[in-house]
């Protein structure tokens, strides 16, 4: 790998903390190449907001890849299954929730694999939090190390002792803190998605589901304000 500046490819939803990881990959000097999918997802909005936080970012590039995990289902996201709403903070801490795809980051971080060794650099980054999300398997640091693990034995570069990076710089934070994070590096949150079951086409996100919740109450205990549209009742 030649000695220029410092490349990474980073995981892009359009949500909150993978938008706010782009920041941190940019922060630390990284030039990025960022990485989305249309997976089947019920909330597609999301990729017009990773399209406008990847401009607002200038990344180097930003390729959206399409994976019919919907074939698969399993998930209140890429299936007709009833995404929860109301759930107290206890309650969405608890157990692996419906809303968890199965095997996606693994499925995601694969493709990512794939083109960093296209590319021919050795970071990734990935937004994924141990704290808010700790029903989701691919959340934790375990699944972080035996990703590189795989790296290691799965590429030519690895086979030639040369070490991937997977970079969680959110993994111990809580939602306050990642937003405190964001707002310090720049993100405009207007420009991203978390709802898992949007109001209408345009996105408006419905003030309800899991992940709503969590991100009202991360701002609120942040001591900021959501620039997004709640209904009147969430704000």
């Amino acid at each position: 790998m030649s000695e220029e500046a410092k490349r990474a490819i980073v995981l892009l939803s359009g949500g909150l903390d993978s938008s706010t990881c782009l920041a941190v990959a940019r922060q630390r000097g990284f030039e990025c190449y960022a990485l989305s999918f249309r997976y089947g997802q019920r909330h597609v909005c999301e990729l017009d907001a990773a399209a406008r936080v990847a401009k607002a970012f200038d990344v180097r590039e930003h390729l959206t890849i399409d994976v019919d995990m919907r074939a698969i289902g399993g998930s209140a996201l890429t299936a007709d299954i009833d995404v929860p709403k109301g759930r107290s903070s206890e309650a969405i801490g608890s157990g692996i929730p419906v809303t968890y795809v199965p095997a996606r980051n693994t499925v995601f971080l694969s493709f990512a694999l794939a083109w960093a060794e296209a590319l021919d650099l050795r970071d990734i980054f990935i937004g994924v939090n141990v704290l808010d999300y700790s029903g989701y398997p691919d959340c934790r640091p375990e699944f972080i190390e035996a990703f590189e693990a795989l790296a290691a034995c799965a590429t030519a570069f690895g086979v030639a002792g040369e070490r991937l990076s997977v970079h969680a710089p959110l993994m111990k934070l809580d939602k306050a803190a990642i937003i405190r994070l964001g707002l310090e590096l720049g993100v405009d949150y207007a420009l991203t998605h978390s709802c898992y079951d949007p109001r209408d086409a345009a996105g408006r996100p419905c003030g309800a589901c899991d992940a709503c919740i969590l991100r009202l109450d991360g701002f609120a205990a942040a001591g900021a304000t959501d620039p997004l549209d709640y209904p009147a009742a969430d704000r």
